[in-house]
């Protein structure tokens, strides 16, 4: 299980995130929702390493997380599919596939289960990855975390700019790993595809949680995603 406890978190001077606390349990998908600038991205940076905690804590399985350098933080089984997508634009599928086996000494057996999540990724495994679609660079943004053979994943806005046949294969491709007993923290801004895929939505303001809920409680007309999201 992933804890945060009450962490600061910021850029240089400017503290983005206040006391804030989340909760990612195996199994299921924690959504965070929020408006633009309100800290979900650096939350997940955060637990990436990427950026400097001032406070609190982020532990795995109860081992401390935040204090290791962010090259450590993946290796320890956490994924991470940032907004963008951040490929390696100039290298074909499979060898941005081989970058995410390298990372944990993980070989083609992993390989084989990664590529039968994304049978559109095998047909297209000497293609080079700026040739694909959006969609199918996302699905190659995925495989390649899931090539950690992560505990828990971390997702920023994966059906951002998606077409509907590709955000309902992410989604299956979700539920199949919250199967698997993986843990999710999605940050999603799509109203109908958060109340899909998530157990639990924590609504973030100001650089912490306001407010969450278990999703089968909120509808799509909730009061919540106006006041914190703004849809």
């Amino acid at each position: 299980m992933l804890v945060i406890e009450n962490i600061n978190a910021g850029y240089g001077d400017v503290q983005i995130l206040h006391s804030l606390s989340l909760t990612a349990p195996p199994g299921q998908v924690t959504c965070v929702m929020g408006r633009n600038g309100a800290g979900k991205t650096t939350l997940l940076r955060a637990i990436m390493g990427q950026i400097f905690i001032s406070a609190g804590s982020i532990t795995l399985n109860g081992g401390s997380v935040h204090t290791l350098p962010a090259h450590q933080v993946a290796r320890h089984g956490i994924g991470y599919v940032p907004q963008g997508r951040r490929l390696f634009t100039e290298l074909t599928v499979d060898q941005n596939i081989q970058i995410g086996l390298m990372t944990r000494n993980k070989g083609n057996v992993t390989r084989n289960h990664v590529l039968s999540l994304f049978p559109r990724l095998r047909e297209r495994l000497t293609q080079r990855a700026d040739t694909l679609s959006g969609g199918e660079q996302q699905m190659l943004a995925i495989a390649r975390a899931l090539c950690l053979e992560p505990s828990v994943l971390l997702l920023d806005e994966p059906t951002e700019g998606l077409q509907p046949s590709m955000i309902t294969l992410i989604r299956d491709t979700v539920t199949t790993l919250k199967s698997a007993g993986v843990a999710i923290i999605l940050v999603e801004q799509r109203v109908d595809a958060a109340l899909t895929m998530a157990d639990t939505i924590a609504f973030i303001r100001d650089g912490t949680v306001a407010e969450a809920w278990p999703a089968p409680a909120l509808s799509a007309a909730a009061p919540q995603f106006g006041t914190y999201v703004g849809v």
